[in-house]
């Protein structure tokens, strides 16, 4: 068998992984490549002690890997946007074939990163920059191939899932288990892209891009984190026969498409409420095989490293292929492309979860009711909770039917004007995943 030589850029955890799951199945890999995979040369900046490179040449010089001659695949992993994408470029201006766990690099970059590559007639594949181990994107690519998707769905954020299951299970409040989360090493010391959502943003772009065959841009999405969520939401969601899920959200319809990522009522029939912990887990419709759910874990050293690595064996096959066909230019034409609208999140249907302080007197319920009758929502279950000793004020939950949205922000704007509602309304969108 003929020799493919890679070029490792990063040697934090997931390129330690890459290295060690590489040399310990390199049997059955090289033999479901069809070819000897050789890790030639590795870029880092600082070595990694729990990965012994002994064996192999490293270079501080992460560029020069993307220059080497006898490199013919470059596998970035050293995360961020701004050097990763000079690297990735540089790699396919000499010719290299760039496999990417990077979701912020092809979510902002991927457009340009893929024209550069088909006009190179080299090959791009990020497999793990979406749900970790998870073979999401392979999914879309070849496995749905032959469907039209109709929407998709996904716990795509380990971290959030996190959070939320241990103040599902346990009622506890959200910065204490943030701090459980980072102790853990699940959250970063600035968990800002996790807990807002953005690393999710970043995954939901990718998939619709597949699935839509639309640009991989990020104007246009609707982004919602979990920081405002309390742990009386999430009780009551229970009693509602709900979960509540940090989700992202791509949907076809005849309006445009819907991309939004936020905190999100399912029902606990629905499988993916089941999804606990760090695990990560997307359900895909399509027209012709119907929903379809992937899971698994979504981060972690080996688990990402098994799909880096498959896009390798990809790549190593296609090598004396015509690479011009395998770059992912979203399997659509220019045209296809530009009819591709993003909607507003006010124009979207669903429902919602609402909860507010109300006082506790006659025709001050009806009164709300009213609100939202005239706003044109139609509601479908109200719980009313006890009055706390020494209070005046009770907890309304309010679970309505499927309404569009700009119905749902008058009618919280007119609820917050009553004298008798006390502080804000909280609102959470409800999918049931189901059509």
């Amino acid at each position: 068998m003929r020799s493919v030589n890679i070029g490792i850029c990063g040697l934090g955890t997931v390129g330690a992984g890459v290295y060690k799951v590489l040399d310990r199945n390199s049997t059955h890999i090289n033999s479901r490549a069809n070819c000897d995979l050789v890790i030639s040369q590795i870029g880092a900046r600082r070595d990694n002690p729990n990965c012994d490179t002994a064996d192999t040449a490293v270079t501080r010089d992460i560029f020069g890997v993307a220059k080497n001659p006898e490199i013919d695949i470059v596998v970035e992993l050293i995360g961020g946007t701004d050097t990763a994408f000079e690297l990735v470029m540089l790699a396919i201006e000499n010719g290299k074939h760039v496999v990417t766990a990077n979701k912020a690099l092809i979510a902002k970059h991927g457009m340009e990163i893929f024209a550069a590559a088909e006009s190179r007639g080299v090959m791009v594949a990020y497999e793990a920059a979406v749900a970790g181990g998870i073979p999401i994107i392979k999914a879309l690519r070849e496995g749905l191939a032959a469907n039209r998707v109709n929407w998709l769905a996904g716990i795509i954020n380990g971290t959030t899932n996190f959070i939320l299951s241990e103040m599902d299970s346990k009622g506890r409040e959200f910065a204490d288990v943030l701090v459980e989360a980072q102790e853990k090493g699940y959250a970063e010391a600035d968990p800002t892209f996790d807990v807002e959502g953005i690393d999710a943003a970043h995954k939901l772009v990718i998939m619709a891009s597949l699935a839509f065959g639309m640009p991989l841009s990020l104007d246009g999405i609707f982004t919602d984190g979990i920081t405002k969520l309390e742990p009386q939401d999430v009780v009551y969601a229970r009693e509602l026969g709900y979960a509540v899920k940090h989700l992202g959200i791509a949907r076809q319809t005849e309006q445009g498409v819907e991309l939004r990522v936020h905190p999100t009522l399912v029902p606990e029939s629905c499988m993916i409420s089941g999804v606990n912990d760090v695990s990560n887990a997307v359900m895909v419709n399509a027209d012709a095989v119907g929903t379809t759910l992937y899971y698994g874990p979504g981060a972690g050293s080996e688990p990402t490293a098994s799909s880096v690595i498959a896009d390798i064996v990809d790549v190593a096959r296609s090598i004396n292929a015509d690479a011009s066909g395998w770059v992912p230019a979203l399997g659509c034409n220019a045209d296809m492309l530009q009819q591709q609208k993003i909607m507003a999140i006010e124009d979207i249907d669903t429902s919602f979860y609402i909860r507010f302080a109300a006082l506790d007197k006659s025709g001050v319920l009806s009164t709300i009711t009213k609100v939202m009758a005239d706003a044109g929502i139609s509601i479908e279950a109200i719980i009313q909770r006890e009055q706390p000793v020494g209070e005046d004020y009770v907890n309304v939950i309010i679970l309505t039917n499927v309404t569009r949205e700009k119905l749902l922000d008058a009618a919280v704007e007119g609820i917050e004007q009553l004298d008798t509602v006390r502080g804000d309304v909280t609102f959470i969108r409800v999918e049931h995943l189901d059509q």
